[in-house]
């Protein structure tokens, strides 16, 4: 792995810019993943391997905290908020999207859905052009928060969002009494206090998610943008005059770029995710 940069702050020298880190919300099973993916591939990155990425995605799920032994057994018994803001180890995630954002290289945490754990192996992520976030909760905590340069809320129907994850959960063999006991309980309270009112941060809401190309267009239009070196615009914050011009189109499907190989699944593969 390549020597981790200094403690202190990114050198103003340094060639590199700063990534450009966009923060991705929604409810559960609103599609927050799947936009991510889409973008990755409009982009044309989901094939790239995985150090030379200029683009790559984070999930705030693989930041839940370590559990108690009791907090354990709950959490097998579907008895745990896993919806919380609690949840979640925000001092690592707060400290680790720093380190991102300055450019260095970070282990991330990998945890076990199924066991409910944190497990030994990290995932070494490299420095990239730009950063995905996303997660339920990634606006709740304000540090978190204000350390995104675009903000996107995946706003999906309740009702698709339920039948969807009552399916996903079903398929991984769980009770469906179960699934419906804890999303009334946990999920469906939690998103109401803790995720819905963070949609007013949100600088760009998508509507049905994937199924809103129009939107998804626009925002890979705009990554683009960035990757092709107008990334100062948005550290500088001005057009200096210049009206702003566009440098390639999409990617057509023709490429090849825009359909997932059957049977490839990303490591954001809503299956062994629970949001």
């Amino acid at each position: 792995a390549p020597a981790m940069a200094s403690a202190g702050g990114p050198d103003p020298e340094r060639p590199r810019p700063k990534p450009f880190l966009i923060g991705v919300s929604g409810g559960t099973a609103s599609g927050k993943s799947t936009v991510c993916e889409k973008i990755m591939e409009l982009l044309g990155q989901n094939e790239v391997e995985q150090r030379q990425r200029k683009v790559l995605i984070l999930s705030q799920d693989s930041f839940y905290k370590v559990l108690t032994a009791e907090q354990q057994a709950k959490a097998l018994k579907g008895q745990y908020n896993f919806d919380h803001p609690d949840a979640f180890d925000n001092d690592l995630m707060h400290s680790t999207l720093k380190n991102i954002v300055e450019g260095k290289t970070v282990e991330v945490p990998t945890y076990d859905f199924v066991t409910h754990s944190r497990l030994a192996e990290t995932t070494v992520v490299y420095p990239a052009d730009v950063v995905l976030f996303e997660g339920i909760l990634v606006f709740y905590n304000q540090d978190i928060r204000d350390m995104f340069h675009l903000r996107l809320f995946v706003d999906t129907d309740s009702d698709v969002r339920l039948s969807r994850r009552v399916l996903r959960d079903m398929k991984r063999g769980r009770d469906l009494e179960q699934i419906l006991t804890q999303y009334t309980t946990f999920v469906k309270p939690a998103f109401e206090e803790f995720c819905l009112p963070t949609k007013k941060y949100a600088d760009v809401i998508i509507p049905r998610g994937v199924d809103n190309m129009v939107a998804i267009n626009l925002i890979v239009q705009h990554i683009q943008d960035i990757l092709n070196g107008d990334i100062c615009k948005w550290q500088r914050g001005a057009m200096n005059g210049h009206s702003r011009t566009y440098k390639r189109p999409f990617p057509e499907p023709t490429e090849g770029s825009s359909v997932l190989a059957a049977g490839k699944r990303s490591h954001l593969e809503s299956s062994s995710r629970p949001h």
